[in-house]
């Protein structure tokens, strides 16, 4: 025999079937309505489902009542995401490096149900990226909301910084535990960094957070305020390369005007660009010279010529000489 108790969830019942088995192709009859709330032993009359869809669009659900020779019935129109907005997400899910493919699994079965069953298949896609990496470190998914968590209370975060082996597995970094002032995490390069504030050495640094284990937030108030204050994050991001550090120098380089494309990506449209001629152009701009910074020059060819300063040209000519003769 139903429940009378069910009674009191029935609103909930016709709104969670609603949303998750109708669309404009797809809409739902009283009859339907009425099976599914018996499934669940809830009673329900035909009067009693239209006063439950009247209150429901009263409420404010978009519920829209379609007619047809075939009796027609009910969908949800309104939904927090449009398929297109859920499409996006589970491309941006599936293709995220940082997010270990288990984890990547669990969140578009989630956001398929936002779609509701007809339009789920529709979001099974497949999202190919050359020499896709996932990575394996499953923590880091709550790695990043303690230290969020940090950063809303104010306080310190402790952590043991990892290393990969030969055996391809994370183990602790020695001498790696690690207390420091989060201020704000970074995606670069595919990978999420945490931008903090090392009291032991004064001054801001940024750590891999897939590379960090054992995440706790502590009693203590964050430090380095005023050196946070000081760092332009999207001009910080811009200058390093592979979030490596090294001696920070403002660089002139030249390129040909057919790769103004290429520098525009790499340093943004706010970069100081000129015009030298027809055919090249020159770029000022500020970048923690590296192995990394040499490596997306030589990535480039001889078509990226570093003017000045000419410490910086003759390092990068060094470094070159360095790897030719390694090849000998």
């Amino acid at each position: 025999m139903p429940r009378t108790s069910g009674q009191k969830l029935k609103l909930l019942y016709i709104i969670k079937y609603l949303e998750e088995n109708t669309d404009e192709h797809h809409p739902a009859s009283t009859a339907d309505i009425i099976s599914w709330l018996a499934s669940n032993d809830i009673q329900a009359g035909r009067k009693s489902i239209y006063d439950d869809i009247e209150k429901l669009c009263d409420f404010g659900y978009d519920i829209i009542q379609v007619q047809n020779r075939l009796g027609g019935g009910y969908y949800m129109a309104g939904r927090n995401f449009e398929l297109a907005e859920l499409k996006l997400l589970v491309d941006a899910v599936q293709s995220s490096r940082f997010l270990t493919t288990r984890k990547s699994r669990s969140l578009i079965r989630k956001l398929e149900r936002m779609a509701g069953k007809h339009d789920a298949g529709k979001l099974q896609r497949q999202v190919y990226v050359a020499g896709r990496i996932k990575t394996e470190n499953e923590s880091i998914y709550y790695s990043i909301d303690t230290i969020h968590r940090a950063i809303q209370e104010n306080r310190q975060i402790r952590f043991q910084y990892l290393d990969w082996n030969l055996e391809k597995n994370l183990v602790p970094r020695v001498n790696g535990e690690k207390r420091v002032s989060p201020w704000a995490l970074i995606w670069q390069d595919e990978n999420y960094y945490l931008a903090a504030f090392d009291s032991v050495d004064a001054c801001m640094k940024h750590y891999r957070v897939d590379k960090m284990g054992g995440v706790e937030v502590l009693k203590a108030a964050r430090e380095g305020m005023e050196q946070f204050a000081k760092v332009d994050l999207a001009a910080y991001t811009n200058r390093t390369f592979g979030m490596y550090g090294g001696a920070e120098e403002i660089v002139t380089i030249q390129f040909p005007n057919r790769l103004i494309g290429v520098v525009l990506d790499r340093f943004g449209r706010e970069a100081d660009i000129r015009r030298m001629s027809e055919e090249v152009f020159r770029i000022r701009v500020r970048v923690m010279v590296s192995g990394q910074f040499f490596g997306w020059l030589a990535g480039i060819g001889a078509d990226a010529v570093i003017v000045k300063p000419v410490p910086v040209r003759e390092q990068y000519k060094q470094w070159l000489t360095k790897i030719t003769e390694t090849m000998k």
